[in-house]
């Protein structure tokens, strides 16, 4: 396993409860659109074991032309050992970077795509709107739909209404308007639906989905192929 060390050369407050995280470039370090990757704090592999409390699953914000690697997250007052110990990094501070892998690239398919998530998950999102804004080719509409209660929502000069671009975005601040929201997107029978969240958001939104007649080859979702058919078996069925 290769472990790519760099350091912490900007932090931006996104939200009060928000931050952006970006890390120089390591040399060989690639990654595309949709892409996590493991990171590891400072600690997390001395020792006999790794620490695991010391390394998180995150979503890489940035595309790999802005020549940082952007790590979106939210701390709350009361949070882990892991983002409390992330809080407290500054500038310069080191990173690992490992095992980074991409699940959801854009499917390029002459349909419309649908981004579903919640709160902070418009981080992984991020990446794929810029890059269709960039190349939209076979790609016929997006449209992000994103439920946050605290109305502080992310990245608002991307995640805005573009008719030119065929981009649509939406925000919702409590859940029977969102669901509601997604049995209405949902109408699109053809369409591919993108959904990152918490384990219980995927599965809520699998069942509305389904329940409203999209297939399991329809749902994207940030697992690995193994993890994803615990949530969308094969042979899933109403």
């Amino acid at each position: 396993m290769q472990i790519h060390w760099t350091k912490i050369h900007k932090i931006i407050d996104e939200t009060p409860e928000v931050k952006t995280f970006y890390l120089q470039l390591p040399e060989g370090f690639t990654w595309e659109e949709g892409s996590f990757t493991h990171m590891g704090l400072k600690g997390f592999n001395e020792g006999e074991k790794p620490n695991r409390g010391l390394v998180r699953h995150m979503s890489i914000s940035t595309l790999p032309d802005e020549n940082s690697i952007g790590i979106t997250t939210r701390i709350k007052e009361q949070c882990s050992e892991y983002k409390a110990f992330l809080k407290e990094h500054k500038i310069g501070d080191e990173v690992a970077l490992f095992k980074t892998h991409c699940n959801v690239p854009l499917r390029r398919e002459n349909k419309n795509i649908y981004l579903l998530s919640s709160g902070v998950g418009l981080a992984t999102f991020r990446p794929l709107v810029l890059h269709y804004f960039d190349q939209q080719d076979d790609i016929t509409h997006v449209h992000s739909l994103n439920i946050d209660s605290t109305k502080d929502y992310l990245f608002p000069s991307i995640f805005e209404t573009n008719k030119e671009k065929n981009f649509t975005a939406s925000f919702v601040d409590n859940r029977p308007t969102y669901y509601e929201a997604v049995k209405q997107l949902a109408e699109d029978k053809d369409g591919v639906f993108y959904v990152v969240g918490s384990d219980e958001f995927l599965r809520q939104n699998i069942d509305v989905l389904m329940e409203q007649g999209i297939k399991p080859t329809q749902i994207m979702l940030d697992k690995r192929e193994s993890i994803r058919e615990e949530f969308l078996p094969v042979n899933k069925t109403l």
